[in-house]
Formats: structure tokens, sequence, C-alpha cells
């Protein structure tokens, strides 16, 4: 063996000793928790925290409340709740005889009250009950919906009766993309916005990963939005072509508002969404611009500026009658 292989060779061992002891002191600073052998819960730490626990089913007795609609919806402004407001808006412009009501359920324990569980057992927002096309309160028996995406698909196979957002020629990857969303939302809001804005203390492995997995789904959607992933619809400007469909209701409340900075303040800046996604960026700006999105993401929304926060809605006027701003102008007026 020649002096020179041998020199490269232990200089080979010594960057591998390094970077193996750097490993090593990485990871004895990491593993300071040893999982017991049976896991018991603890007091809870951090937002949101304290509404989680181990078991399901009701922990009150609390009644829901009914409009006038068929649709009832019972929701929270989230990107899971967004989604479905945003097509019931959609249908709403769409089709002049269809309303519903949303009404705002509170994260605060009343998923977890006894009417909200019957019709959700999972006790997530949204949910919801559809009394049937037409039938109003007389129908005794109404049909319970929970999962967002499954909300949605009712919707449009109930009252789309254009197939507008679920045409038939493109069903087939407009629920790719559906499934998709479904699927990998949960690592970019429960793992990445969990971590990088929620949870009490910065976890750099954490958000490490779950920033990297972030990053890599973005690149997924701006493939496809750029014509670089061999798609039947590749290249925008909607996910499955020229017009908007449930594939972009399902995704844009997650990944839009990312790129908007409408999800995790700072977050944008920190994936750098505008240099490393541009076509989905330009994508996320055309459906802010739509006027049905504009409402939707409105609709049960408890915080936020005044005017974009509309708690119940009943009917499209209440847009422009009932969001916080005018209903604490006329509180004020009152006293």
């Amino acid at each position: 063996m020649s002096l020179s292989m041998n020199k490269n060779i232990a200089v080979g061992i010594g960057i591998g000793t390094i970077v193996t002891a750097a490993a090593s002191i990485s990871y004895r600073r990491l593993s300071t928790y040893v999982p017991p052998k049976v896991w018991a819960a603890k007091p809870a730490l951090g937002a949101f925290a304290a509404i989680n626990k181990p078991t399901a089913g009701p922990s009150s007795e609390i009644a829901l409340p009914r409009g006038k609609h068929p649709f009832q919806l019972y929701s929270l402004g989230t990107p899971n709740g967004v989604k479905v407001t945003i097509l019931l808006e959609a249908l709403v412009d769409a089709y002049p005889g269809f309303e519903y009501d949303a009404w705002l359920v509170r994260i605060d324990g009343g998923q977890f009250g006894s009417d909200f569980v019957k019709i959700n057992p999972n006790s997530k927002i949204p949910c919801a009950y559809d009394y049937g096309e037409g039938k109003g309160e007389g129908k005794s028996e109404p049909t319970r919906l929970f999962e967002s995406a499954s909300i949605m698909l009712h919707l449009v196979e109930q009252y789309d009766k254009k197939g507008i957002f679920l045409p038939t020629d493109k069903r087939a990857e407009i629920m790719n993309w559906i499934f998709w969303a479904q699927g990998s939302a949960p690592f970019l809001g429960g793992g990445f916005g969990h971590f990088y804005n929620y949870a009490p203390v910065k976890i750099e492995y954490a958000i490490d990963r779950y920033a990297m997995e972030a990053k890599r789904q973005l690149d997924v959607l701006n493939r496809a939005l750029g014509g670089l992933d061999g798609g039947p619809y590749s290249g925008g400007p909607f996910i499955c072509g020229d017009e908007v469909t449930l594939a972009d209701m399902v995704i844009f409340p997650w990944y839009g508002n990312v790129c908007l900075g409408k999800l995790y303040a700072g977050s944008d800046t920190f994936l750098s969404v505008e240099s490393d996604y541009p076509h989905v960026c330009a994508w996320a700006k055309r459906m802010f611009e739509l006027d049905y999105v504009q409402r939707g993401r409105k609709v049960n929304r408890p915080f936020g500026p005044d005017e974009d926060q509309l708690h119940n809605r009943h009917e499209k006027s209440d847009f422009l009658t009932n969001t916080q701003d005018k209903v604490k102008a006329r509180e004020a007026k009152s006293v």
C-alpha cells in the first residue's frame, strides 16, 4: 500500500472519528429522556396541550344549536375548518338557492360536548349535519359528517349538480391530490407547525425533522404547479389545470397559507418559500384573491383582525353586517 494511500486512509479515519464523536455528543445532548416501561399521562404543557387527553367520548352535556338551512356546520376557522367553508361559499356563489348555517365551536372543551361527540366520535372540527336538500327541519334523522375531506365529498355529491368542483374527467387526479393532502398535512401542521410554533420548548431535532418534510412536500407542489412532475394537469395555474377544484380547496388552507405567511409567524421566511417554491407562492396568491376564499376564511374565525371574524354564519349578507368589527360597533353604540 502506498504512503499516500495510507495518508488518505488516516485522514479518512480521523475525519470519521471527529464526525462520530460530534454525533455522539449531539446524541447525548438530545437523549436526556428515557421512556418508561409503561407510559402515563402528565400535566399538559404548551398551547392547546391542556385540551388533549388519552381517552375519547363526551365529557359534558352541551347541546348544539341548529339553524334554518338543511346543512349545519360546527367548526372553527383553522385550516381544516376553512377547507369546508371555502367550498360552502363557492357553492353559494355557484348555486343561488344554496345556503348553510355555520356555528363556531371553540377548541376549549366544546368539542367534547355530548352533541358534538354524537356527530364526530373523534372530537375534532369540522363536523356537520345534513338534514337533506329541501327538507330543512322536517327530516328527523340527518346525515352526520366528520373529517373535512369526507364533508367536502358529500357536499359536491349532493349539491354540486353541475360537477364544477369535482368534474368527472378529472376525478381520479383530484382524488389523488385530496388523499395526498390528507396524508401529508399532519406532518406540516402537527409536526412542523407544532414544534416550530406551539411547543413550549424549541427542540432542534424535531424542528429540523419536520422542516425537512415540510420543504419536501412544498417541492412536490412546486414541481406539479411548475410543470415538472409529468402529471396530466401539471403546470397549473391550479392543482388540476385551469379551474379551481376540490384539490385546491383542500390544499390551500395549509400549504397556501404557509407560503403567504398566514399560518405560523415567520415560517415563510424560515422555509424560504419565495425563493424555493415560486410556483406554489403564485398559486397561493391566486387562490387568496378569490372572493369565496376571502369569505370562507372568515367563517367561524375567532382570532385575527375583527373584520376577518365571522363567528356564526347564516346568510351571505352576514359578511356585511355581522363580522366582529360590526358587532362590536353595534354593542358600543347601544351602551
